[in-house]
């Protein structure tokens, strides 16, 4: 009548002793193993291990290098570096006035993660003379150790290589010049509506750049020292595209400022007498191939009169320019070849090779060109009578103008007339 459910009726059996001795033989090994443990790390590998509990209060520490110092050709700074209060190096500091921010550039400081260490210990340069001279002004960090205790306080310093600050450059651009010319260029934009342009002013005697400004820019002091990501964001998406370098990377229809090259391909190849006129009556015009009914005009902007080579330059005459460049009337022209021959020898089509990223080629249009761009159509007398006053597909960029220009103007007789 047992309710073995409530366990009425079962026998209890004391533990025997064969279970405390294996328990306790357990107990024994565990002690073993830890006390053998505690052994290998105090006596036989204690000494190791107290090197290591040292080194991990060893800590490398980089020691950033001064970058180097940019100057106008007058030693006036350009870019410099100021005082960090609150980091490790100093800050990067330019010139605050307008004109300079794509000649200079700007920085990106080194980096940390979020637990304080850096990943990027190395200024780098962006735009302008700040990335095209990197490697000059840049310098090589040092390095230093240093002991802290379990609180993390230093205990000691100890430096293992010391900095090598970076070279300071000095440009041929005048500060002076450069603030007055975009000074000026911002103003009239802004007077007349203008979104941007660009100047250039070149010594002809030395090829040295005095100023090379471009309006619209970008704040590079913002973009090197501000936190602010509302305020970066504003820089960035400013408009008037300021980050274009309109000197160096903006490509123009060069329009009239052709016509000086085009007339020394005139005189090299002999084509007509530079004191013969030609009568300017506002236009010419030229039978359409394709349809008898029909005649292309092609038109001047006034009209001239009678002009030789050096009126027609000075009054800028399209039809003298049509008729020496592709044939009218009798007078035989120089043709398109010879068209982007002169104008190639003066530099166009090609870089000039300053000192900064970004410089574009420009194009200089020819048969093959069109070619390639309009699938396989043929050049015409049309397409030469257009390139032959700057227009139809030539681009150019100021900093090649004034190139050309200034050595139009070194070469002449009388460079100052």
């Amino acid at each position: 009548d047992f309710d073995i459910h409530q366990f009425e009726g079962r026998l209890e059996r004391p533990i025997s002793k064969t279970v405390f001795r294996s328990a306790g033989i357990i107990f024994v090994i565990i002690g073993l193993i830890f006390g053998g443990k505690l052994w290998m790390l105090q006596v036989k590998m204690g000494e190791a291990y107290e090197l290591r509990s040292q080194s991990n209060n060893l800590r490398h520490t980089t020691i950033f290098a001064e970058r180097g110092v940019v100057y106008d050709r007058n030693q006036i700074p350009l870019a410099w570096n100021d005082l960090n209060p609150d980091g490790e190096f100093s800050l990067r500091a330019y010139i605050p006035l307008g004109g300079f921010s794509h000649v200079l550039g700007y920085v990106k400081y080194p980096s940390k993660d979020k637990f304080g260490f850096y990943y990027e210990e190395r200024f780098i340069g962006k735009d302008g003379v700040e990335e095209y001279g990197e490697e000059r002004l840049a310098g090589v960090n040092g390095l230093k150790i240093t002991e802290t205790n379990a609180l993390g306080e230093i205990q000691s310093e100890s430096v293992l290589t010391l900095p090598k600050d970076g070279d300071n450059l000095t440009l041929s651009i005048d500060a002076r010049v450069t603030a007055r010319l975009f000074e000026a260029m911002e103003k009239f934009a802004r007077e007349r509506g203008f979104l941007g342009g660009a100047g250039v002013i070149m010594d002809i005697d030395t090829g040295e750049l005095l100023a090379l400004v471009s309006f619209p820019e970008y704040d590079n002091q913002i973009l090197t020292n501000s936190s602010d990501r509302d305020e970066v964001s504003r820089e960035l998406n400013a408009p008037g595209n300021p980050f274009l370098d309109r000197a160096i990377s903006g490509q123009y229809i060069p329009g009239s400022i052709m016509k000086p090259f085009i007339a020394m391909g005139v005189l090299g190849e002999g084509v007509i007498d530079p004191l013969k006129e030609i009568q300017s009556v506002g236009q010419i015009s030229i039978q359409n191939p394709y349809n008898p009914e029909l005649k292309t005009i092609f038109r001047d902007w006034k009209v001239h009169g009678w002009v030789d080579l050096r009126h027609a330059l000075a009054v800028s005459s399209d039809e003298y320019f049509y008729t020496v460049g592709g044939g009218y009337g009798g007078q035989k022209g120089i043709g398109i070849t010879n068209i982007e021959k002169y104008v190639r020898m003066f530099g166009f089509g090609k870089i000039t090779g300053i000192d900064l990223y970004g410089e574009k080629s420009g194009v200089i249009p020819s048969p093959s060109w069109k070619a390639e761009m309009f699938d396989g159509d043929d050049w015409r007398l049309g397409d030469t009578y257009n390139s032959s006053i700057g227009q139809y597909g030539f681009q150019v960029t100021p900093i090649q103008t004034v190139r050309a220009v200034a050595c139009l103007l070194y070469t002449s007789p009388s460079p100052r007339d």
